[in-house]
């Protein structure tokens, strides 16, 4: 995610599960700011505007409060299973030039040979990157070369500038296999 979503937040002096209902009720979200040996800080957030910018994974703010501008990562939300809304929001308080260990969905990039598929063992890899520069997915490639057998390893992940992978280079992270089709097309040339 290259650019900060711009937030205003609100301090917030009452607590528990009663004002916090009362806060959703308002269309804001109760949220909590930890970082750097400060105190926890307790804030609500528009709760509308959250919830597009939740989307992302990993979201970084530039949050306003009292008039003074800070940049956050978003470190954990909560929503209620049922009606999906979001009901709590940790935040983390980011410095400048800060780096951080975060987790990032892989993409497939490409298409394998007929009659195979590509098998992901890892749907997200957990990265190290600049706060400020936190990809937004990592890409795998594969081709129509890549026939059955192939792995591919943490070494063949595309990564931004700046970013590494908080794996061993020999890590699987996806595998072309036959399909059932593409046996059966095997087996009939074999035996012809």
């Amino acid at each position: 995610m290259s650019d900060a979503a711009k937030i205003v937040g609100e301090v917030r002096n009452s607590f528990g599960k009663g004002a916090a209902r009362k806060f959703r009720a308002a269309g804001r979200t109760p949220a909590v700011i930890y970082g750097h040996g400060t105190e926890a800080r307790h804030i609500t957030l528009p709760a509308h505007e959250i919830a597009l910018v939740l989307r992302h994974k990993n979201a970084l703010l530039d949050l306003t409060i009292d008039g003074k501008t800070e940049q956050v990562l978003v470190k954990s939300a909560s929503k209620d299973p049922v009606t999906q809304i979001i009901e709590h929001i940790d935040l983390v308080t980011l410095v400048k030039g800060e780096r951080v260990h975060v987790e990032v969905p892989v993409h497939v990039i490409g298409e394998s040979m007929g009659g195979t598929i590509v098998e992901v063992e890892h749907k997200t890899l957990k990265i190290e990157a600049d706060a400020t520069a936190i990809p937004e997915f990592v890409e795998i490639h594969v081709t129509k070369e890549n026939g059955a057998g192939t792995h591919i390893t943490a070494a063949d992940v595309k990564l931004p500038a700046g970013a590494k992978l908080d794996f061993a280079a020999d890590e699987l992270i996806a595998t072309v296999v036959a399909t059932k089709a593409g046996h059966a097309e095997e087996l009939a040339e074999a035996n012809s």
